[in-house]
């Protein structure tokens, strides 16, 4: 048995709502927050980037797993807006949690996948018993050009899983993987906002992906959407999931409690993670989870977990619940500077 043995998530406290983005931009604020189902988006504060909030999504892990944090030998951060470009954040993390050196690192990259990409790593290192624990973090500070759409749903959070074989909460059945290269959405080497590709990001990229993920890791295991009880896909905004699950005739009723967004805005490589992490909040034995995350460029990671009589046992001490309730709204001018968007001026005060 390969699975969860403990997890962790966290959201910045601040917000920004839709509307108040709209009104300086002179957008329909509701019109835009119906549209993508977006009403309110997470904000990271000065001082907070992915390095911290991946600690802190991690530290909330281990707490949970309840294991030494020295027996973790490999950490694999995912995400698409690490700190540094020469110094990986996951020797950070171990710092942080006091993980022993003898460990591996890496810092992993696919858009808004790597976080789950970081999952497989770990199983593969756990189910081959060069590792005892491994932990995988998807955590970011998304960007978006001001003005772009993407300012209604950028946000910032990330969550953390320690893969082992003992005492899981959750026992990942199967992972399947769809990859293509496809031009929806990028961002070259030194440019401070991404661009996307307007037709290639619904249709080709996204729907094509999550689906065919889903799809062919229920059909390698002769499952179909009736034998699960949640269903989580990446969560670019909250319109998005929904109409993906409809083309695979899924239940909306299945996809609400891993469907975050529309409160938290989009956390790129923490969005699916995030998911994941408020569905185990709430599940109980036996219960099945489909999950299927999605990164630009592109590719999907699917994964069939069941929940164990160990996750109503060991209940994570941090829900998702409270840092999604724990907030405190701004309005534009201090989101822009918390998002650096104010050039030329120092920030500092």
């Amino acid at each position: 048995m390969v699975g969860i043995v403990g997890y962790g998530g966290y959201v910045p406290r601040y917000r920004i709502k839709a509307e108040e983005i709209a009104k300086v931009w002179g957008d329909d604020g509701e019109r835009m927050s119906k549209g993508l189902m977006v009403f309110e988006k997470s904000v990271p504060a000065f001082d907070e980037d992915t390095a911290t909030i991946s600690v802190e999504a991690a530290r909330n892990a281990v707490l949970h797993a309840n294991i030494n944090p020295k027996d973790i030998g490999a950490i694999y951060v995912g995400s698409e807006s690490h700190p540094y470009a020469v110094k990986p954040t996951g020797t950070i993390v171990a710092e942080a949690i006091h993980a022993t050196p003898d460990l591996t690192v890496a810092d992993y990259e696919f858009a808004c996948k790597a976080g789950t990409a970081a999952i497989q790593t770990a199983m593969g290192l756990v189910s081959s018993k060069m590792i005892k624990y491994g932990l995988a973090i998807g955590a970011d500070t998304s960007q978006g050009r001001p003005g772009d759409a993407l300012e209604y749903t950028a946000s910032a959070g990330g969550a953390a899983f320690i893969i082992g074989n003992d005492n899981v909460v959750a026992e990942i059945l199967d992972t399947y993987s769809f990859t293509t290269d496809t031009p929806d959405f990028w961002r070259r080497e030194g440019e401070e906002y991404p661009k996307h590709g307007a037709r290639f990001t619904g249709k080709p990229a996204y729907f094509k992906h999550v689906t065919s993920a889903a799809a062919g890791v229920m059909k390698r295991n002769n499952m179909t959407v009736d034998d699960f009880d949640y269903v989580v896909f990446h969560q670019p905004n909250g319109k998005f999931p929904l109409q993906a699950a409809k083309m695979l005739k899924i239940p909306e009723e299945k996809m609400k409690t891993g469907l975050i967004t529309p409160w938290i805005g989009n956390t790129y490589s923490g969005a699916s993670p995030l998911g994941l992490v408020n569905v185990l909040d709430n599940a109980k034995a036996d219960e099945m989870i489909l999950v299927s995350s999605f990164g630009s460029g592109a590719g999907s990671d699917a994964f069939i977990i069941k929940v164990t009589g160990e996750n109503e046992r060991r209940k994570n001490p941090n829900p998702l619940k409270n840092y999604i309730e724990n907030k405190e709204y701004v309005d534009y001018a201090i989101y822009a500077k918390l998002k650096r968007k104010i050039k030329g001026v120092n920030l500092q005060k």
